[in-house]
């Protein structure tokens, strides 16, 4: 990859936001990641999350790979004007989407947090006094 590129603004960048067209500012480069979003291991809707800022934050606190950082060459496609990304954007890391695969209810969980220990708690006092009678 080449370190130079052709220099874009945040505000070119960030038409760039959508499934069919979206690009991303990682490290003060441009990467066009549309190809890549299917095959994203965290999902298309955290890329889509990242668009529009320097999403350099969301990207180390992510720990990716070096198998996975190698691969971003081939998404390159230039580089940002840093002078044209504001101090809150630059600072500003993304609201992560809430990770719950089985959409289970929070009250299903809260409610489970204490009956199961509540439930382990009797069988504990049930099996030592039946123990003790018998």
């Amino acid at each position: 990859m080449a370190s130079h590129g052709k220099v874009y603004t945040l505000a070119e960048v960030s038409t760039h936001n959508s499934s069919e067209d979206c690009w991303l500012v990682i490290h003060g480069k441009v990467y066009d990641v549309t190809k890549f979003l299917q095959d994203h291991p965290g999902g298309d809707e955290v890329l889509l999350l990242a668009t529009g800022k320097d999403a350099t934050l969301d990207f180390e606190d992510v720990g990716h790979s070096t198998s996975a950082k190698a691969s971003m060459d081939e998404y390159y496609v230039g580089e940002i004007d840093t002078a044209t990304i504001p101090k809150e954007v630059l600072d500003t890391p993304t609201k992560q989407p809430n990770h719950n695969p089985g959409k289970t209810s929070n009250f299903i969980v809260d409610i489970l947090r204490v009956l199961v220990p509540l439930l382990i708690l009797g069988y504990a006092i049930g099996v030592r006094y039946y123990s003790k009678s018998a």
